[in-house]
This record gives C-alpha cells, structure tokens and sequence, in this order.
C-alpha cells in the first residue's frame, strides 16, 4: 500500500463491522454513509461515502490495497502514480480507468453469469428500462463486448464522479429491491459489488464521457488482506504551489 499520506487516504470499508482502534484509517462510516451495506456492495462503501462527504475537491479516484494504476514494468510502489501523473491525464481527459480486462472466447455477459446469478443482470436491464431508457443500448452493447474496465477502480473530475455516483447508486437501490439475496452464499452476497463492475462502461458510453486508460500493478500477497482501499481525492490549486491529497 502506498504510503505517501499527501496523495493517498487509506480509507477502511464495512468499518460498521472491521473498525479497530489501532486501524488508523479513514472509516466509512462517519457522516452519510452505507457502511453497513459492505457486504453487498464491496468497494461501493467507500465511493459512497466519499460522494457524500467529500467536497471541497477537484477530482476523486478509487484504487485497491493491491490494485493500483501505474507505469507498468517493475511491479513496485515506485510504479505508482503521482500527483503529476493524474494532474497532466486529467488537463486532457475527464476519466482515467484501467486498461480493459480482455475475456476473447466468452462476452461480458456470459463472463459473469458463468461466475455468478444471471438474474442480477436481468433485473439490472429492467431498471435501466424503466428508469435510464437511454442507457438500455449502451448496456447491451457492454454486455455483448469481450472486454470492460474492470474492478472499480478509476479517477474522476468532480463533476463526472458526482454524475456517476447519482446515477450508480440510483440503480443499485433500485436493483435491492427487485432480487432476493437471502439465500446467496457469502460470496454472491457482494453482488451489488459485482454489477457495478460492469456499469461504469455503460455510464461512459451511454453519456460520451471522454476517457484515458492507465496501466495498473497488482501488489503484494493475496493472503495480506485487509478490506481497505486507498481513496484518491485531488484539490487542484491554480497557484504554482501544489495542494493535494490523494
């Protein structure tokens, strides 16, 4: 994990549930928030609460405890990026995700149904029918691709993260409503995790959003888990002295 305090803020998801004193991390459970919701939504904790905590800032990112956007080569925390890495995409760009997770003999549909309930998916469309009719299209056409941006992991000017986020989770409730997920195993549970994965494409398409890809590193032993994130937020200053906090 990262340890530049000034560009990355450790923040701990389901701390409703994992919050220890000596856990010295952000906690998404202060303020509004849907901590509690963790084990369903996975990462999505965290994006919530810093939708609706975080203001007084210019761009917002999320990336993992292992998964993080880098240079690529030398799988190393000296590959991550930097301040001026993300300032410079972003004078150009208004989204940076990784690079496409690349799946060749089977659709995005079939990818994910083959790991898990298809019903999700299904219910999914029928929200976007009734209540985002201009996003069914470029949901069909994602879900028919070999390839999505996965993992939610991506960086946002405010104003795109604040779309995002109002139109995500406007979904997702929605969805709660409509599937049954008493009887899913733990893993199925995250489920609102896992849709989400595939909804960031159709957000981008279906809104024209222009984007840049990034390279990403996986780091550090899958056995060292710890249900943090790191949360990159960025307050840009006109002034030739940079302030920022990832």
């Amino acid at each position: 994990m990262p340890t530049d305090s000034e560009l990355y803020l450790p923040i701990l998801v389901g701390s409703t549930y994992n919050y220890k004193p000596e856990i010295d991390f952000q906690r998404d459970d202060i303020g509004e928030n849907i901590s509690a919701k963790n084990p369903n939504y996975n990462e999505l904790t965290a994006i919530y609460w810093a939708w609706k905590n975080l203001s007084d800032v210019d761009a917002v990112g999320l990336v993992h405890y292992r998964r993080l956007f880098s240079h690529g080569g030398t799988r190393s925390l000296n590959n991550v990026v930097n301040r001026d890495d993300v300032e410079s995409l972003l004078e150009n760009t208004d989204v940076i995700v990784p690079k496409k997770r690349h799946y060749y003999i089977e659709s995005n549909y079939t990818h994910y149904i083959h790991a898990h309930h298809a019903l999700p998916l299904e219910k999914t469309r029928s929200v976007l029918e009734e209540k985002y009719p201009d996003y069914v299209s470029s949901f069909d056409m994602q879900m028919k691709k070999h390839s999505a941006h996965m993992f939610n992991m991506f960086i946002m000017k405010k104003m795109y993260f604040d779309q995002y986020c109002e139109w995500l989770f406007s979904v997702l409730k929605d969805l709660e409503s409509r599937i049954d997920i008493s009887e899913y195993s733990t893993q199925e549970a995250r489920v609102f995790g896992y849709v989400s994965e595939l909804l960031l494409d159709v957000w981008m398409d279906a809104n024209h959003i222009q984007y840049r890809e990034m390279q990403w590193q996986q780091m550090g032993d899958r056995k060292l888990v710890l249900k943090a994130f790191n949360f990159l937020k960025r307050k840009f200053s006109p002034s030739s002295e940079k302030q920022s906090h990832f």
